[in-house]
């Protein structure tokens, strides 16, 4: 049995790979790069997914050992869920919108980890 401190080394690694991959990307979009230049999409790419799965199932994990989901999902975990998917879809934006590659990078992280963060935090409704 993977115990809670498992699961919150594995979670908080994750998402600490999440953002280091985004903000790579971010970086390079807003430098001129292209997702045909960047020479380690690939990398980029498998380890956002990784980062992505270890990060749901972790998190799922640490739900489980709070037992938190006997009653269905709490109404904070949506949220965290909504936010997982905003991060997911974050990895094409650089790239299609270039433009917008430095603002993401200085304004959608930060509150992206820092709501994350708030409803890890608090669990509000639960």
């Amino acid at each position: 049995m993977i115990s809670y401190e498992a699961f919150k080394v594995a979670h908080l690694v994750a998402v600490l790979t999440l953002f280091a991959v985004l903000g790579g990307v971010a970086m390079h979009a807003a430098n001129g790069g292209s997702r045909a230049g960047n020479l380690a999409r690939r990398l980029a790419a498998g380890l956002h997914g990784t980062a992505l799965l270890v990060a749901i199932l972790s998190g799922f994990g640490l739900a489980t050992r709070l037992d938190l989901l006997s009653g269905g999902l709490p109404l904070w975990i949506w949220g965290k869920l909504v936010l997982w998917m905003l991060a997911a879809a974050l990895l094409a934006l650089p790239y299609r919108r270039p433009a917008l590659a430095r603002p993401v990078l200085l304004f959608g992280f930060p509150p992206l980890a820092a709501a994350a963060a708030w409803l890890a935090v608090y669990k509000p409704g639960n």
